[in-house]
């Protein structure tokens, strides 16, 4: 498969796609990669994408362990291996086990040691194929993690369902990784 929007040399930008690169190279991510090498082609997009992103990996209330096994979840919902090659050895070092994330890999739900992540898994598996979540998964994701996390939880799921769209889309390359491919 080619990358249909590949990279583009700093020096070939525009002044806006300048401004905006060098917003996420001096962000917490160090470097333009994955999904911001196509959005590069929509500095104003990017930039808030970045923004938006920035926040939900980095400092959202339900905490980072939490954040990757959502990522991980959507990743596997779209079959994004970017996202995959990127987030499962962070989801790895965070905390969660290598048989969660195997079994998310092949399809297969889990079988959870923590509560936490099961909740995390069940909300974000709910609303990614049922467009919904049940009372049941919602108020107890509620009682765990508050209104904020709750609203933090599906800005997870919706943020990196986009950037899955725009990197399946564009046929990002897959970057190196410790991670094994997802499989069809």
């Amino acid at each position: 498969m080619e990358d249909r929007l590949g990279p583009i040399a700093f020096a070939d930008m525009t002044a806006a796609q300048q401004v905006a690169a060098q917003a996420v190279i001096d962000g917490p991510r160090g470097a333009l990669y994955g999904p911001f090498v196509p959005l590069i082609r929509s500095p104003e997009l990017m930039a808030a994408a970045q923004r938006m992103g920035e926040y939900l990996r980095y400092r959202s209330a339900i905490g980072t362990r939490l954040t990757e096994l959502a990522i991980l979840v959507t990743a596997r919902q779209w079959s994004q291996q970017v996202e995959w090659a990127i987030h499962a050895p962070i989801a790895r070092d965070d905390g969660v086990g290598e048989e969660v994330i195997a079994a998310i890999a092949a399809r297969a739900r889990p079988a959870f040691a923590l509560e936490d992540e099961a909740l995390v898994y069940d909300f974000c598996v709910q609303l990614h194929q049922r467009q919904r979540v049940d009372d049941a998964t919602y108020a107890a994701a509620l009682a765990a993690f508050g209104e904020q996390g709750v609203v933090d939880l599906m800005g997870i799921n919706g943020y990196y369902t986009f950037l899955a769209m725009v990197m399946n889309a564009a046929q990002t390359a897959v970057p190196p990784s410790s991670a094994l491919p997802l499989p069809d």
